[in-house]
């Protein structure tokens, strides 16, 4: 299996977590210092995964809007890709179109993301 196929996997599996708001599971596609840089900066895993935790976060949707790029080394790949997305910051909905630039890292016999960057459509 190509290295593009396990992450696709992986990702897929990280994108229904992500829609359940399991923040157990959620946390374990992350690595430890895994960050997200956005339009307001940066914030960590332990901040995310509190915001949707306590509910302040919550996804509902995330669709696919065009191809995915990706470069591939042995141990890492760079999914990008452009998304539109619905869910609810602070109780207030929103739709986001974005475009997303993940790092996948081997770890062990899976993979973590270890990065991740979203940038207005």
């Amino acid at each position: 299996m190509s290295i593009e196929s396990e992450v696709q996997v992986v990702a897929e599996e990280f994108g229904i977590a992500l829609l359940s708001n399991d923040v157990s599971r959620i946390a374990g596609y992350f690595t430890d210092d895994w960050v997200y840089v956005g339009p307001d900066g940066m914030v960590a895993k332990a901040e995310l995964i509190e915001w949707i935790a306590s509910g302040r976060l919550a996804h509902h949707t995330m669709e696919a809007a065009g191809p995915e790029r990706t470069v591939a080394t042995s141990d890492a790949l760079l999914v990008t890709c452009r998304r539109v997305s619905t869910g609810a910051w602070e109780g207030d909905p929103y739709t986001a179109d974005e475009w997303l630039t993940d790092l996948w890292v081997r770890s062990g016999n899976t993979w973590k993301c270890a990065f991740s960057q979203k940038t207005p459509a």
